[in-house]
């Protein structure tokens, strides 16, 4: 039903200067789930996500979030509305405590409230937690990964977007990342997320959309999709995606798209 969609993609064509990277791309993600975009590199993975935080303006199309069309939107905009983006790598002040850094993250809140949450956030990272004055510099890479994962929270985001969340994080790590996006969509927040950690990832998640060439190639339940003995095949990409043999188009120079 319509009402049960929180994300929508139509027609949209999206890229840099001449090189379009989404080529009428469309989908729907429901509210509340978590979406796992896979692909090979360069599909436009990442590319969704710039574009959804209005990062990167489309050439066509629309995007919806409940039914509303948010192209044009700034990103302080799509803050108030309640859409938070953690970008793939490192994006914190290393010379800030991690508290300056939680203080940062909440800016558009107001001081009071902000002070208010950030107890509250850090529950969910007891590790950060015992470091609230430290320097962020001198967090480990799986610190760091979630203090920035906590610097959205503060924003009670109904959307959260997340590219690569497990990179550089050890196992353990990542699992406890993966049991907090989970817990999060449980209290209706809607998760569209981008990771190499396939196999994982397809475990916590509800669906799956595959693209090749910026294009929708499919979109299935997570379940299904881990249960099939080729999918290690279908996350490479490839023209088997949409029942055929063709070989997949190769990659961009610059593979984080």
């Amino acid at each position: 039903m319509a009402n049960d969609i929180c994300i929508e993609f139509d027609d949209v064509v999206a890229g840099y200067k001449d090189f379009m990277i989404l080529n009428n791309l469309s989908f729907k993600v429901a509210k509340g789930s978590i979406t796992l975009l896979l692909g090979p590199n360069g599909a436009g993975k990442s590319t969704v996500l710039k574009t959804l935080f209005g990062l990167l303006k489309p050439r066509q199309g629309r995007i919806l979030l409940n039914g509303e069309n948010i192209i044009g939107k700034s990103q302080k905009e799509l803050l108030a509305m309640g859409i938070a983006f953690v970008p793939q790598g490192r994006n914190l002040f290393g010379q800030l405590t991690v508290f300056q850094n939680m203080e940062l993250g909440g800016i558009t809140l107001g001081t009071k409230t902000t002070h208010e949450r950030i107890p509250e956030v850090l529950e969910f990272f007891p590790r950060v937690k015992e470091r609230l004055h430290s320097q962020a510099s001198a967090l480990s890479g799986g610190e760091q990964k979630q203090l920035e994962i906590g610097r959205a929270l503060l924003l009670r985001p109904k959307v959260l977007l997340i590219d690569e969340p497990s990179i550089g994080l050890s196992p353990i790590v990542v699992q406890d990342v993966f049991k907090l996006l989970k817990k999060l969509a449980a209290q209706g927040t809607t998760v569209l997320m981008v990771e190499q950690n396939v196999k994982s990832a397809l475990k916590i998640s509800d669906d799956a959309i595959a693209l090749e060439s910026g294009q929708l190639v499919l979109h299935k339940k997570a379940s299904e999709l881990l249960a099939d003995p080729n999918i290690e095949r279908l996350f490479l990409g490839g023209g088997h995606l949409a029942g055929t043999v063709a070989a997949p188009a190769p990659a961009p120079a610059s593979a984080d798209i």
